[in-house]
């Protein structure tokens, strides 16, 4: 069964209603070119000033004006619909990093929560903290839809390939991010398309994309990227939709022809299994 997928790049501002409204005309946009799955940025509902800004806005899990929300564009516009990353409660006052995924019912029917959290200090002073405000995850999460199963990561989570082994045999990857300007020119593109190939899956990744008020520039290049690792649809920088065919016979003729993820063996020569379809 072969579907059209979006990914919606944005650049977040610090007013939660202003990006909650751009990014139902995003999704309006993408629904109306025909696409049956849409993917929204890490952070698209905030991008505060400073760190603490997501705390004022967190919400409960399965509760909250942010949650609502998807629900209600999801079944607005009949589509699957995995909202980025938003701030989910954690038990020590921090919050998680939760990507939640929705049915065309409205329905939520899985919450991934970022595992790894960015931590760095770049070259020209540039520095971030998230652990200060958020509370990594604990486990990989997969949801089937009616494209196969589908792997959930957030953004830095793209560094550790580790977690995307997790998921081998899902057809589809999401990556919904907010990368720097500095790291994603350097990096983005040649990670991305190594998950795509190595995992022999579809990769979908939406990127925050333009100068934010907080004064951080993201870099953009939301791509949709097929299992031989080619970019089938991409943007630069600023607000957009970008969509692309997810065609599963081409998957399967990927697979079937190169089965590398039937070769794989464990470090200490044990077959490993992939996912089940």
């Amino acid at each position: 069964m072969n579907a059209q997928v979006a990914v919606v790049q944005m650049v977040s501002s610090d007013v939660l209603a202003d990006n909650l409204a751009r990014a139902g005309s995003l999704l309006a946009q993408a629904s109306a070119e025909g696409a049956q799955l849409a993917l929204l940025p890490e952070n698209f509902a905030l991008m505060g000033r400073d760190e603490k800004a997501k705390l004022a806005i967190m919400e409960v899990d399965g509760d909250g004006p942010i949650q609502s929300w998807m629900a209600m564009q999801a079944q607005r516009l009949g589509l699957w619909l995995i909202g980025g990353s938003i701030p989910l409660t954690a038990p020590d006052g921090r919050s998680y990093a939760a990507c939640l995924v929705f049915d065309p019912a409205g329905r939520c029917l899985a919450r991934y929560d970022k595992i790894h959290l960015f931590d760095v200090d770049l070259a020209g002073g540039e520095s971030y903290r998230e652990s200060r405000t958020i509370a990594p995850g604990s486990a990989p999460v997969a949801v089937t839809t009616p494209w196969g199963q589908l792997g959930l990561s957030i953004c830095y989570d793209l560094r550790f390939p580790e977690l995307y082994r997790c998921y081998a045999g899902a057809e589809l990857l999401v990556v919904p991010s907010a990368f720097t300007q500095q790291t994603g020119a350097a990096h983005w593109e040649c990670l991305l398309r190594a998950r795509a190939i190595e995992n022999q899956a579809y990769v979908l990744a939406a990127d925050q994309g333009g100068l934010h008020q907080n004064g951080r520039q993201t870099f953009g290049g939301s791509m949709i990227i097929d299992p031989w690792g080619q970019v089938l649809a991409r943007m630069d920088q600023g607000e957009g939709v970008a969509l692309a065919p997810v065609d599963t016979e081409f998957l399967r003729r990927c697979r079937s022809n190169l089965p590398a993820l039937q070769h794989r063996r464990q470090a200490f020569g044990g077959a490993s299994q992939a996912m089940p379809a």
